[in-house]
């Protein structure tokens, strides 16, 4: 079972500068067009392959999104992470329309402010 977390939370680690890694589990061009400020990418489909490279501290606290609540990429990449050993995984399940929705920055080409 993957922990969630709000965006409450998140906006608090961010206000705070909490270490955290916010990873959006879309395809490149979807984060290309719009991602939460400072969030990476990893597909959910290359988690195996990049997550060692790019995540290299398995104690972090690592978020991770997809698009939406009906989305299931978060949810895919976040187990993919526990079984890499990954123990600090938590899912913002609602995702980035949630971020949007709210009125929340995002950044990238088609970014909403």
């Amino acid at each position: 079972m993957i922990e969630k977390i709000s965006r409450q939370e998140i906006l608090e680690n961010l206000r705070d500068n909490r270490p955290m890694t916010l990873v959006e589990a879309l395809p490149l061009r979807y984060f290309a067009d719009a991602h939460l400020p400072g969030a990476i990418n990893i597909n959910f489909d290359e988690v195996e392959q990049l997550a060692p490279k790019v995540l290299p501290d398995r104690e972090a606290l690592i978020v991770v999104y997809c698009a939406n609540a009906a989305c299931q990429n978060s949810a895919k990449a976040a187990f993919k992470l526990k079984t890499l050993g990954y123990r600090n995984v938590r899912q913002y399940a609602e995702g980035k329309e949630d971020w949007v929705n709210a009125g929340l920055e995002t950044v990238g080409s088609r970014a909403a402010a």
